[in-house]
């Protein structure tokens, strides 16, 4: 059942990204060109994502748990170390730089756009390095 519930909201996602235009790299792109074709549309989906995880978390965590799962599964973590700078500060680069995030970047992918080719592989060896960094994998290795 969670799996059905899963793919079902993640659909329901990949056709809000498409439905906004977010699946476009130029419209990331324009939103970054601020001494250029500046497009503010991505302020207004990102501000509405925000209100409503701000309310939405506030509702479904009154819960005892949630309706597809036995437990909620919210960090525990409250320490800030350099992971919460350097991890954003990377995604932030690659996504001014390649105009995807890694919604987007699948669903452009399903749609057969140009550029996804290149920037999904290089986001899943990112991704795997990034994993292997922060388990200690590589130091491991060659200590």
């Amino acid at each position: 059942m969670s799996f059905l519930v899963n793919l079902a909201l993640g659909l329901l996602f990949g056709v809000g990204l498409v439905v906004s235009g977010m699946s476009d790299p130029a419209k990331v792109l324009n939103f970054l060109d601020l001494a250029g074709a500046w497009d503010p549309s991505l302020a207004f989906v990102m501000g509405g994502a925000v209100l409503v995880a701000f309310f939405g978390y506030r509702v479904v965590l009154k819960r005892d748990r949630p309706l597809a799962s036995p437990t909620f599964h919210v960090p525990a973590r409250k320490d800030i170390d350099a992971r919460i700078f350097v991890g954003p500060a990377i995604f932030g680069l690659g996504w001014g730089l390649g105009g995807f995030c890694p919604g987007p970047a699948l669903t452009a992918l399903g749609l057969g756009q140009s550029g996804t080719l290149v920037f999904v592989p290089a986001m899943f060896a990112g991704m795997w390095g990034a994993r292997r960094l922060a388990d200690g994998g590589y130091a491991a290795r060659t200590a």
